[in-house]
């Protein structure tokens, strides 16, 4: 009896019983080909062989990783580059992916491991001009500029056995499999599954670097998050010289850290101690002005908190919060007027952080409300003085992640008095705002 034909599109493999213009599930057109359904191939078993077996006897042994010349980098990525890993990279532009990138190629060619670098944005010219710039030259870097797929697995063949690839940009690449235009989804999703198959294949580590929306996510398909091992993101304030590498899924090691580096004209260098880097110039005699023990990752440092209250002629009074959300500040004035019994609806309101950062730390209430304060009084706080904790409702001083690790790292800097919520090591905390306004403004 003749076998039935089932169609299947190319890109996401679903079945049709008849051929159509257009994949019913993934909505790509003339993906559909024809092919007979698996009750209908004799003689062919779908099974891999997998058996079921006893998770105490897997050997947990993984390929050692290879450092990257930079500590912090290895110490983020879980030991360093791991063979066979795929890494994304996404980030705002011109924030210095390229720049980083360039130069953790040039880093590993240092080590006698062939790193390749794939650009699909920028000419060889502009590649040599911007190594060239940073002093690279010298460490036989690796360079191709293509659009092509092709071009860029016929590297995997290449007599060189690359250990690191980086892909500048995923979505630049074009699969020759499909019709559709560089970066939509059917193309970042053919061409990641192609080159991470590649890089599971010949053990190479590949760093595919990703384009972000408006809204500061990846773009293209989530589902390329979840393909990858690791997903990091370099932030930061391109007006300003520090950038912020930060891993949010890592299957080697630990999410939730951090690596910051300050931006020179030879490239990216890493801060290797952020404690105070954002309070250069900072004059504590001024008004309005205070620092906050924030914790971002696994990191503990000091940053400064600015506020400005000024009169205000407007039948609206301004509100204007910069480096944290703006509701957050509007909850924390309501709560002020509501608690300490101050009238700041005929005045205008602006905070800051310093040093254009921007944080979504819960602590750093206690030290907003202290600068608002300070600025409305106009009164400088104490010289050493250093505030963490969140503000709830009812204006009480409620405790926050990592309290042990922000004290520590307090009492090391020499911070005194220090301003937080009551905890086991730290009694003489405070309880409410009401308490705050007592000890600095009565």
């Amino acid at each position: 009896m003749k076998g039935k034909i089932t169609y299947f599109c190319t890109i996401c493999k679903a079945p049709s019983p008849r051929w159509q213009g257009q994949c019913p599930r993934c909505g790509e057109w003339n993906t559909l080909e024809p092919g007979r359904s698996r009750q209908d191939r004799p003689g062919q078993d779908p099974s891999s062989g997998a058996q079921p077996v006893d998770i105490k006897s897997v050997d947990t042994a993984f390929a050692d990783s290879i450092s990257t010349s930079m500590s912090e980098l290895d110490d983020l990525l879980g030991g360093g580059i791991v063979p066979g890993s795929v890494i994304l990279l996404g980030g705002e532009p011109g924030i210095g992916k390229s720049t980083l990138l360039l130069q953790l190629c040039a880093a590993m060619a240092g080590k006698d491991s062939p790193s390749l670098y794939v650009s699909g944005e920028e000419s060889l010219p502009q590649i040599r001009s911007r190594a060239q710039r940073l002093g690279l030259l010298e460490n036989k870097i690796q360079a191709v500029s293509t659009n092509s797929l092709e071009d860029v697995l016929n590297t995997f063949t290449s007599d060189l056995n690359f250990r690191l690839m980086v892909i500048d940009s995923v979505q630049t690449l074009v699969s020759p499999d499909l019709d559709s235009i560089p970066g939509t989804p059917s193309q970042i999703r053919a061409v990641s599954s192609m080159l991470i198959q590649k890089a599971k294949e010949t053990d190479t580590c590949i760093i595919l670097v990703g384009h972000v929306t408006k809204e500061g996510q990846i773009a293209g398909p989530k589902m390329l998050e979840h393909m990858v091992d690791t997903v990091l993101y370099l932030e930061g304030d391109k007006e300003h010289l520090f950038r912020i590498l930060r891993v949010v899924k890592n299957r080697f090691g630990p999410a939730n850290e951090l690596v910051m580096f300050e931006m020179t004209g030879t490239g990216l260098n890493i801060v290797n101690d952020p404690s105070t880097f954002f309070l250069q110039a900072r004059d504590p005699a001024l008004s309005g002005s205070a620092v906050v023990m924030a914790v971002d990752g696994q990191k503990p440092f000091a940053v400064e908190v600015q506020a400005l209250a000024s009169s205000s002629f407007l039948a609206i009074p301004r509100r204007t919060a910069l480096g944290f959300d703006l509701n957050r500040l509007h909850l924390l004035l309501a709560v002020m007027e509501k608690k300490l019994n101050l009238n700041l609806a005929q005045s205008d309101i602006y905070g800051k952080i310093g040093g254009g950062l921007r944080l979504g730390d819960p602590g750093m209430d206690l030290g907003l409300v202290a600068a608002v304060l300070s600025s409305f009084h106009n009164q400088s706080l104490p010289e050493r003085s250093v505030f963490w904790g969140e503000i709830d409702l009812n204006g009480q001083v409620r405790p926050v992640l990592a309290q042990d690790l922000r004290m520590k790292q307090a009492l090391k800097l020499g911070y005194k008095p220090v301003f937080c919520p009551k905890s086991p090591n730290c009694r003489t905390g405070l309880a409410t705002i009401m308490e705050l306004q007592d000890l600095l403004f009565n």
